[in-house]
């Protein structure tokens, strides 16, 4: 990856094309999205067979990923009742999710995108987007 602050078309491409390859060995039908560093949607794919509601929850992943520069997964126990950040679901215009499947992609200790996978169960969500997010 070139010295940059922001994921490019090229680097999304081939995050996608490790998330397609990692779903396959994960036996999940994905939605896969990439954001920038302002969390804006780069690309999105959906495999055949991925459900249809899995979309936007493949795009919002990504952004949260990239807003709060942490796994959505691990904002999932945070922000139950007793959480600390009891009420982040409900911020942001319905787009925080707290899913697993989330992972913002650090390049120099700077968050310069996010990768979203959805479809699968939290496991294989959080794996493939892991997998994905390291093809960079």
């Amino acid at each position: 990856m070139k010295a940059q602050n922001t994921l490019t078309l090229e680097d999304a491409r081939r995050i996608i094309d490790a998330g397609i390859e990692a779903s396959g060995h994960h036996g999940s039908a994905s939605n896969i999205a990439v954001a920038d560093a302002g969390g804006n949607l780069i690309a999105h794919v959906r495999m055949d067979g991925a459900q249809l509601g899995s979309i936007e929850h493949s795009i919002d992943k990504a952004h949260t990923a990239v807003l709060f520069r942490s796994a959505t997964g691990d904002l999932a126990e945070d922000s139950r009742p007793d959480g600390q950040f009891w009420g982040m679901a409900l911020s942001g215009g319905g787009r925080v999710l707290v899913f697993a499947g989330g992972v913002p992609i650090v390049v120099n200790d700077e968050v310069v995108g996010a990768v979203g996978v959805s479809g699968g169960s939290r496991e294989q969500d959080a794996t493939i987007a892991a997998e994905a997010a390291a093809a960079l």
